[in-house]
């Protein structure tokens, strides 16, 4: 017995906007309810046993931990700058914004 009608389908075509033809209703109509017995398969599995994750691994972090160092002097960052005006870049002024 068929899970999802022609008709469901149809109404699933209104609502998504599509205009299909009544083969592709048909044809659609036999899909919808290949996965629907495929999800159905799925649900049966017996998980009581089985915690929630997200992941099937167990993660790890990858990142070294965060560690203090000496940064560059503002006179070192803009050593090479083309422009620089009170110890910061000096870019060219966009969308005519005012000063």
């Amino acid at each position: 017995m068929s899970a999802i009608t022609r008709d469901e389908v149809a109404h699933l075509a209104r609502l998504s906007r599509l205009a299909l033809t009544d083969e592709e209703l048909d044809h659609f109509a036999g899909q919808l309810d290949q996965i629907i017995a495929a999800v159905a398969r799925v649900a049966e599995v017996a998980t009581d046993d089985i915690p929630p994750s997200s992941h099937a691994l167990p993660l790890t972090n990858v990142f070294r931990p965060d560690e203090v160092r000496p940064g560059l002097t503002p006179q070192q960052a803009l050593d090479q700058a083309p422009a620089v005006e009170d110890d910061r870049f000096r870019v060219p002024r966009i969308l005519g914004e005012e000063a």
